[in-house]
């Protein structure tokens, strides 16, 4: 393979290996793509030295050594509380928390390490507007559910009504403030998880 080739084949490791780690941390039963992490280690380690890059590869190459350093530091701490157990109630949303995906910034925010103004950290946010994409919904909908199973919490109503939920309070919330998208974030609060919302100008 050339090294654009190279460098798009990582690309696609990285994001292989960010969905099966969610799964892996949303299934008891499934083990951690290590295969799937060797071989992206492994051709982040073959370009470390950068002497076979041109400026621009070179650019591309440490947004994605970065962007793995940051999902194996949250990979390697949600493992640790998996293995050790939920020992506080923040452990239970670390566990959910995720990163933002490339090209989604506006939308998925990195929260981790984050407090509210109550101190409590807040595990996963995510914006809304009129017709919010589907996987955005199930992706909210995924993080309220393990955070309320893993802080032992009741979970009532399925996706449908959950994204129904979201529509009609999102149009509540933009007819009542003029807002042009309304931000849902789980947040953990006095032991319970909480889903909130506010309008976003």
């Amino acid at each position: 393979m050339t090294i654009d080739e190279e460098l798009n084949h990582l690309d696609s490791l990285l994001r292989r290996l960010k969905i099966e780690y969610e799964v892996y941390f949303n299934n008891p039963a499934k083990r951690p793509p290590a295969d799937l992490e060797w071989k992206a280690v492994a051709l982040i380690r073959k370009h470390s030295d950068g002497g076979r890059l041109s400026f621009s590869q070179r650019f591309r190459y440490n947004e994605m050594a970065q962007r793995y350093a940051i999902y194996s530091d949250l990979w390697r701490k949600k493992t640790r509380i998996r293995e050790e157990g939920y020992r506080r109630p923040q452990d239970a949303l670390l566990s959910v928390q995720g990163v933002r995906a490339e090209g989604q910034q506006q939308k998925h925010h990195n929260v981790y390490g984050v407090a509210n103004a109550a101190g409590e950290p807040r595990a996963f946010t995510m914006e809304c507007s009129e017709n919010a994409p589907k996987e955005d919904v199930e992706r909210l909908y995924n993080a309220l559910v393990a955070a309320k199973k893993k802080s032992g919490e009741a979970v009532s109503g399925n996706l449908d009504s959950f994204a129904t939920f979201v529509k009609n309070k999102t149009d509540q919330i933009r007819k009542k403030h003029g807002c042009q998208a309304v931000e849902y974030s789980v947040e953990l609060q006095d032991g319970q998880v909480k889903l909130k919302a506010k309008a976003k100008s």
